[in-house]
């Protein structure tokens, strides 16, 4: 039998995917590549944004065309999916699964298998990289916030943290078979607690494993984001100097309404905190436009915010009413239109100040982890330890190496050099 997966959303769920793999390997299923050769699709969604939604029901004459081709394929929805959604898509599916019961997939595929016991609880199961230089780890999964517009707590739960132990012993072992970056995951993540163990007490275990390689996390919450936590990061010699730490708006009543539990001062105040600690820091963020009432004055704020705060990335989207949150009881009555305009002047002043942080680097001799080859004849490409996007000349076998390279050349979304 073969299977094909389809991945939406965030990195949670691209390490979702790779679990499914594994789950599905453990039965003898084969990857394909070409959707037409499998007997088994498995679509992992996410309701986050309806953008992601739409693009699934976008699919359905195409799910048809490969049923009638192959009249045994099985098409299976999870996910983070809403029960809305659900609901609307049960025609579509052969079977819908929530994810936290991935580990049942065998059996729903045929009775007659019972449950692998390395597969009963979610965190053991080991997931088929699809690296073997980097890798997501998560460490904790669901959230406690409820910001107003968010599905998660919704479809993930609740907040719950893996033992200490059990992250220390996967990353021990990454790192002996040569991974080289630890992606570290979770809604929330720096609200991991385990017993005793705290977020800062865990990166503190980490970094103090044996090997050379980096690491860093995602996401972060500023209501979390402690001037303890701020002060250890530059100790730790393995954390990749990036910091990502969702803003979503900068006016302090659409904060308030998102239930995010900072306001715009106390986010600027940590990014100062960051940037004093970490001065070659990276800083990346979220952001929503047209949230429900958003006033042009409003959304003004926020440029101001984006204009402050100096970013190198952001993730910029247009607010999208969503079952099941408080924000979907608001009117959604800022024009798609006007969201896309608003998409567009944050992305153009965003453009400008990554392009203004990146020339810090010109000149420069940094460290770079080389990831694989460009699509462009003769060069490969990396990351720093900013996180970074690089490329350089290079026909060396250096793939999964950690190098020197002289920094020659930017632009706002990548920098360009020469080896040393």
């Amino acid at each position: 039998m073969k299977y094909s997966i389809w991945t939406f959303g965030c990195q949670m769920n691209e390490s979702d995917s790779q679990r499914i793999a594994t789950i599905l390997e453990k039965q003898n299923y084969k990857p394909v590549r070409r959707d037409e050769e499998a007997d088994l699709i498995i679509v992992n969604a996410c309701s986050v944004r309806q953008s992601a939604i739409d693009r699934i029901y976008g699919k359905v004459k195409y799910f048809n065309q490969l049923k009638i081709k192959n009249s045994k394929l099985k098409i299976i929805l999870t996910g983070c999916v809403l029960d809305q959604d659900k609901e609307k898509m049960a025609e579509i599916f052969d079977q819908i699964i929530d994810i936290s019961k991935i580990n049942k997939l065998p059996v729903l595929l045929d009775s007659k298998i019972k449950i692998d016991k390395s597969l009963e609880n979610y965190f053991h199961i080991k997931p088929k990289y699809e690296s073997k230089i980097e890798a997501y780890v998560p460490i904790m999964t669901g959230c406690n916030n409820f910001c107003s517009y968010c599905v998660v707590p919704y479809t993930r739960g609740r907040e719950i943290s893996r033992p200490a132990s059990e992250i220390i012993n996967e990353i021990t072992n990454l790192v002996k078979n040569g991974y080289k970056k630890i992606t570290l995951l979770g809604q929330n993540v720096n609200s991991y607690k385990n017993k005793e163990i705290d977020f800062l007490n865990l990166i503190k275990l980490i970094n103090n494993i044996p090997g050379n390689f980096w690491f860093s996390f995602l996401t972060n919450h500023p209501k979390d984001m402690s001037d303890e936590l701020i002060m250890v990061l530059p100790n730790l010699e393995k954390f990749c100097h990036c910091v990502h730490l969702p803003l979503q708006s900068g006016n302090n009543k659409i904060l308030k309404e998102m239930n995010r539990h900072y306001t715009c001062s106390q986010y600027l105040s940590l990014v100062q905190k960051i940037r004093k600690a970490l001065p070659d820091v990276s800083l990346s963020t979220d952001i929503i436009v047209g949230f429900p009432g958003e006033t042009k004055k409003q959304f003004s704020d926020t440029v101001g915010i984006i204009k402050k705060a100096k970013f190198d990335m952001a993730y910029i989207a247009g607010y999208s009413p969503r079952s099941q949150t408080t924000a979907y009881k608001l009117k959604d009555n800022v024009p798609r239109e006007e969201k896309i305009k608003r998409q567009k002047a944050l992305n153009q002043i965003l453009a400008k100040t990554a392009l203004s942080n990146n020339k810090k680097y010109i000149g420069k001799v940094i460290e770079a982890l080389v990831k694989g080859k460009s699509k462009k004849k003769g060069m490969l490409y990396g990351e720093t330890k900013t996180l970074k996007n690089l490329e350089f000349k290079s026909n060396k076998n250096i793939v999964g190496k950690f190098v020197k390279i002289k920094i020659t050349k930017v632009a706002s979304w990548s920098i360009y050099g020469e080896l040393v």
